[in-house]
């Protein structure tokens, strides 16, 4: 018998996602984002679900040549562009779209041939201050880009800071209108915070990412409170049951001290599936369709969760680790972190199903 932690990704929620996403943004084409295994949740099964996007957007070049040699024709963005000049021959070949933000890619994009057809997003740095030209270099880049004969289609985009946050994206916009202000080019600016709060971002193609697998980009607000579906459950069950006396540890470190006679259930996950290892006790949890509290700390291989008042816990009872039971959002706040991180951090080991 295999071990019963589980992940199930409901297809049936990234496409009613996907669908929120042209209820708030009707007039904008949309890259669906699958950076990182589609955040966790595979890419094979969420390019296939999300099949009706019109195009995909991710950072990894090995990952958008799979979707080509798996058949996928929609425009494929590559998020950080490429890195070193011999990239370029297997993009221009793939029909690959990249986007440029450093002076360095501008020059490797001296090697490539006329006539390429690079589809290119020039990255303008309106204040996220990672990546894309500062405005003042805007109008040189463009120049350039425009006089390579190896360069095809010109796109603008910029990424927001804060569309998730009280400062919103005005001081960007700002910055954006004015430096690009007459350049007629199509437009990428708008990622989940944007398309579902700022629809003056949405321009021609809006980037999608937390928003279709189901956790809110706001920090105040669960996925179901905005309309969306999560697309991820992590389950698993109860492998052994322990009862504690007042005073008693349970646990690495004795971090949790029983303050009555407690009931255990040991769960079969742990941080080497990608449970946080810094949740700590009262971190919630459900047993047996109860809502429940972890107790102690994370390990390995396995954590706790209070059976005390759920009679009916046994050894084999369901746990459910997050999903739509027990947002991830929350299991995230208790740990200090964002949802992001711990679908992002599914573990190889955890058996993983697609269902409806």
């Amino acid at each position: 018998m295999s071990r019963p932690t589980l992940a199930t990704i409901h297809s049936g929620a990234l496409r009613h996602n996907l669908g929120v996403v042209r209820r708030h943004a009707p007039h904008s084409r949309v890259f669906a984002v699958v950076k990182a295994n589609a955040y966790g949740h595979g890419l094979a099964c969420a390019a296939r679900t999300l099949r009706d996007a019109d195009g995909y957007a991710l950072v990894e070049l090995g990952a958008a040549l799979e979707l080509r040699q798996s058949g996928y024709r929609q425009p494929i963005l590559l998020l950080e562009g490429f890195f070193e000049p011999r990239e370029l021959a297997e993009i221009t070949a793939h029909h690959l779209a990249a986007v440029v933000h450093s002076r360095e890619q501008l020059a490797m994009l001296g090697e490539l041939p006329a006539g390429a057809g690079l589809e290119v997003y020039l990255k303008l740095n309106t204040g996220m201050n990672r990546l894309g030209f500062a405005p003042a270099e805007f109008g040189a880049v463009l120049a350039a880009l425009k006089s390579n004969a190896g360069v095809g289609r010109i796109t603008l985009m910029t990424h927001f800071a804060s569309a998730d946050e009280v400062r919103g994206v005005t001081w960007q916009m700002d910055i954006f209108e004015r430096v690009t202000g007459g350049v007629s080019l199509p437009k990428s600016l708008a990622n989940s915070a944007a398309i579902m709060r700022y629809p003056e971002t949405q321009a021609d193609w809006v980037r999608p990412g937390i928003m279709l697998y189901g956790c809110s980009p706001f920090p105040e607000q669960t996925g179901a409170e905005i309309g969306i579906r999560p697309a991820m459950t992590l389950e698993s069950q109860v492998i052994a049951v322990q009862t504690l006396k007042k005073g008693e540890t349970v646990g690495y470190g004795g971090v949790f001290a029983a303050g009555r006679n407690t009931r255990v259930g040991v769960v079969a996950c742990g941080y080497a599936d990608g449970y946080p290892r810094h949740a700590p006790t009262g971190t919630p949890i459900m047993v047996e369709g109860r809502m429940t509290r972890t107790v102690g700390r994370v390990s390995m291989d396995m954590l706790c969760a209070d059976l005390t008042d759920i009679p009916e816990a046994r050894v084999g009872s369901r746990v459910v680790l997050w999903g739509e039971e027990v947002p991830v959002e929350h299991v995230a706040a208790a740990a200090g972190t964002v949802g992001y991180e711990l679908l992002c951090g599914l573990a190889p080991r955890v058996r993983v199903v697609e269902r409806e």
